[in-house]
Parts: C-alpha cells; structure tokens; sequence
C-alpha cells in the first residue's frame, strides 16, 4: 500500500493538471508577415574564434 504523502501527491497533480486543462485561452490570429529574402550575408553564419588566456606568466 502507498504512503499517505504519495497519494495526496497523485491526487495533487491530477487536480492540478484538471484545472491546467480547463482553464479557458483564448487564440489571437497573429498575422503572417512576408520575409524577404535572405542576402548573401545572411545565408553563411558568422563563425570565429576567441582564445582567452588565463596564464599569469
């Protein structure tokens, strides 16, 4: 038989994920905007290196 504890666990959860589903939302049509197309700089990332020197020499 489960504990005390782990019971009211598992009904805690379940009341939680009740209210979590019934809880009214409301959808905003978000308009779709046309992107343009890419250049030439945007198609390559930019990539580089950086070298940090701890050394106390």
């Amino acid at each position: 038989m489960l504990d005390a504890f782990i019971i009211e666990e598992i009904r805690r959860k379940r009341r939680e994920e009740k209210e979590r589903t019934e809880r009214p939302s409301v959808q905003l049509p978000l308009p779709t905007l046309p992107r343009p197309p890419p250049t030439r700089d945007e198609e390559k990332p930019s990539r580089g290196v950086i070298i940090i020197d701890l050394c106390n020499e």
